[in-house]
C-alpha cells in the first residue's frame, strides 16, 4: 500500500489544500492520503492557530467526507501538546505495517526540515514527497535530491490566512473552501473577531 501523509494547521482547510492532495495522489499513485491536522506546531508556536483543534479537526473531516481516496488522523489532536511528525510516523507505520508512506511537504516545510525533531528518523519512517508548483524556478518535477522525491503541482493561489482576512473583513468566502466548511465557520462564528472558541476546548 501506498499512503500520503499531508500535515498542517488547516485553519480554516481549504480548496487549494483538496487541489495539492489530488495532484500529489496522482503524482505518487498513492492508495490512501491522509490529512494529519496539527495540535500545536512546534516551529509556530508564537503564531498559534486561530481555531481551537476540534474545530479544525471537524473541517478536515467536511473536507474529506465520504471520498474513500482520503483519511484524517486525529492522533496529534488527541496527543495534543506539541506535534511532532516523527510520533506521528512511528503511529501510521506500526497501525500500517509493510506501506510505503510518503510525507508530503511544501517548499517552506521542506526548508525548515533540518530542525524537525529526528529528521533522520522521519527519512527511515517516510519518503519526503517535495510540492513544487509546476513551473516554479528550480521546478524538475520526477527528480530527486538526497532523498526527496519533487512532484510537481499545479499553483494554488488561495491560504487560510487569505480566507481569514476576508471573514474579518466581513467579505464572502464562497469558492475558497466547500460549502460544508463555510456553513460551518458560520454556525461557530469562526475567524470573525480572531479566537472565538475558548482555549479550553483545545484540552
Amino acid at each position: 500500500m501506498r499512503i500520503g501523509v499531508f500535515g498542517g494547521t488547516f485553519d480554516p482547510p481549504h480548496v487549494g489544500h483538496l487541489l495539492l492532495a489530488a495532484d500529489a495522489r496522482d503524482a505518487l499513485n498513492l492508495d490512501r492520503l491522509i490529512f494529519v491536522p496539527a495540535s500545536a506546531q512546534p516551529l509556530k508556536v508564537e503564531s498559534p492557530a486561530v481555531a481551537s483543534a476540534r474545530d479544525r479537526l471537524e473541517m478536515i473531516r467536511l473536507v474529506v467526507a465520504d471520498d474513500a481516496n482520503y483519511q484524517v488522523d486525529e492522533t496529534e489532536i488527541d496527543r495534543k501538546g506539541l506535534s511532532y511528525t516523527v510520533d506521528t510516523l512511528e503511529h501510521l507505520s506500526a497501525r500500517y505495517p509493510g506501506a510505503q508512506i510518503f510525507l508530503l511537504l511544501g517548499q517552506d516545510a521542506l526548508e525548515s526540515f533540518g530542525q524537525w525533531k529526528n529528521p533522520e528518523r522521519i527519512r527511515e519512517l517516510a519518503t519526503v514527497a517535495a510540492m513544487q508548483r509546476s513551473g516554479a524556478k528550480g521546478s524538475r518535477p520526477g527528480a530527486s535530491a538526497k532523498g526527496v522525491v519533487t512532484i510537481s503541482t499545479r499553483r494554488v493561489d488561495v491560504s487560510s490566512t487569505e480566507i481569514r482576512d476576508r471573514l474579518r473583513a466581513g467579505k464572502s468566502i464562497k469558492g475558497f473552501v466547500p460549502e460544508s466548511v463555510e456553513r460551518f465557520i458560520d454556525a461557530r462564528g469562526l475567524y470573525r473577531g480572531g479566537r472565538t472558541v475558548p482555549p479550553e476546548e483545545d484540552q
